[in-house]
């Protein structure tokens, strides 16, 4: 770990030699995300013994910046009124976040000590990943029948109780939402002018069951600083703010390179051996079958395999060029797949293009191979064997790199978890079965 000042340096040589009250003085002028370093290069028993000296407001702005899984040992092994005390610092959302790690009997054990819990426990009613999970229930709001002078005085009463705002919400006597004013618009009208005539229509609502991809998409197109979460009566519930989307695009990223690679997206990255084996292992088991149905293909062409021995030098080529490129097609369709990108009517299209990829790429690279060939002194047919086995097995692999995923989400299976798998399953049988079979067919 690259510690990033000598002051972060300082904070930790003073952690190590038990000088807390210095440490403590010098943290509190420090980032929290600077303090979260200090304690992720602590051991674990360093750690616990900051955290237990640290005024609750400063463990609470480190702990939410550190990796979830540090955050959820300290809270873990701190007493119950101890880590109440670091949950009442934080906001409700990044209250829910860290309580919801734990266990429920070690949840219960620390919100019983928490004086306020309410919002705590409704925010963990919803699922982590949805628009309630992200949500934090502090928002600035005002009636719509103030006047501006008036809502600024009730923007300046709430400000204390909400972290920062860039959006001031609009509610009516029944507490549902009809507009939102940039703080630039309140502070610039007239006195006297009334909030319904500078508010704007509210943008990209979102209700509490949406998932939070969706809800990272929808701040995106709109491009604004907050949505405001609302229950199907329209009543504001609360808002989740672009950092917080931050996060998610984060987490949704890491998921997807996880299973890209055949992994859970549920594996942790400082996960225990144990945890990735068992996330790891199912998925090698299936690609292990499908390799047994490559090897049956080159197993029922073993013959011309034995007259014709220098094709196994070409099968490797074949079928590793044929699955980069499968690759190269999979990662780009499933990327669209995952923004949105390929409306209903557009599938065949995009498999259309990449299959015309897949030929240009194949021709081009069948030529330098067929040369290879015959500059190696293994005859103008196998050159044309080879020339064909590429261009064939690169057509296959664009096809099978955009059809898959495509059909994989049609059927409600993850693209990115089991596309790659099946991919070099077609990539491999294919590129084997075309160079065995055409050298069988022209070369015997």
């Amino acid at each position: 770990m690259t510690l990033r000042s000598p002051a972060i340096e300082k904070l930790v040589h003073l952690a190590r030699d038990r000088e807390l009250g210095p440490f403590i003085e010098l943290a509190r002028h420090v980032e929290p995300a600077d303090l979260a370093d200090v304690l992720a290069a602590l051991a674990d028993g360093e750690r616990l013994r900051v955290v237990r000296a640290l005024p609750p407001e400063l463990s609470a702005e480190a702990l939410v910046e550190i990796d979830p899984s540090i955050t959820t040992e300290m809270m873990v092994a701190l007493p119950p009124s101890t880590a109440a005390g670091i949950v009442e610092e934080l906001s409700d959302d990044d209250a829910a976040d860290v309580i919801g790690e734990l266990e429920p009997e070690q949840q219960e054990a620390i919100l019983r000590e928490v004086e306020d819990r309410a919002d705590v426990e409704r925010l963990l009613s919803y699922d982590e990943k949805s628009a309630g999970g992200l949500m934090t229930t502090e928002v600035v709001a005002v009636g719509d029948g103030l006047s501006a002078v008036e809502a600024i005085d009730a923007v300046r009463r709430m400000a204390d109780e909400v972290g920062d705002f860039y959006t001031v919400f609009v509610t009516d006597d029944q507490g549902r939402l009809v507009g939102e004013l940039a703080l630039k618009d309140l502070v610039l009208a007239a006195p006297a002018r009334p909030v319904r005539e500078i508010m704007t229509p509210p943008i990209g609502t979102v209700s509490p069951e949406e998932d939070q991809e969706e809800v990272a998409r929808t701040l995106q197109r709109y491009n604004v600083p907050a949505l405001a979460v609302t229950d199907p009566q329209g009543r504001l519930l609360g808002r989740i703010t672009f950092d917080d989307v931050a996060d998610v695009i984060e987490e949704e990223a890491t998921e997807d390179i996880l299973r890209f690679g055949g992994t859970s997206g549920d594996e942790e990255l400082g996960a225990r051996w144990e945890d990735a084996v068992r996330s790891r292992l199912p998925w090698l088991c299936v690609n292990l079958l499908t390799a047994f149905v490559a090897g049956a293909v080159v197993l029922a062409f073993q013959d011309v395999v034995s007259r014709i021995v220098v094709l196994s030098a070409w099968m490797p080529i074949i079928a590793g060029m044929g699955g980069n490129a499968g690759t190269q097609a999979l990662a780009v369709t499933v990327r669209r797949l995952a923004l949105g990108l390929i409306p209903a009517g557009q599938a065949v299209r995009v498999v259309t293009k990449e299959a015309l990829v897949g030929v240009i790429n194949g021709l081009a690279n069948g030529i330098i191979t067929a040369l290879a060939a015959v500059a190696l002194g293994q005859g103008w047919k196998l050159g044309v064997v080879v020339f064909m086995a590429m261009t064939g097995n690169l057509l296959v692999a664009g096809l099978a790199g955009a059809f898959i995923p495509i059909i994989l989400e049609k059927f409600d299976v993850d693209p990115a978890i089991a596309s790659s798998i099946f991919v070099t399953t077609f990539t491999d049988v294919c590129g084997f079965g075309l160079l065995l079979g055409l050298s069988s067919a022209l070369l015997l």
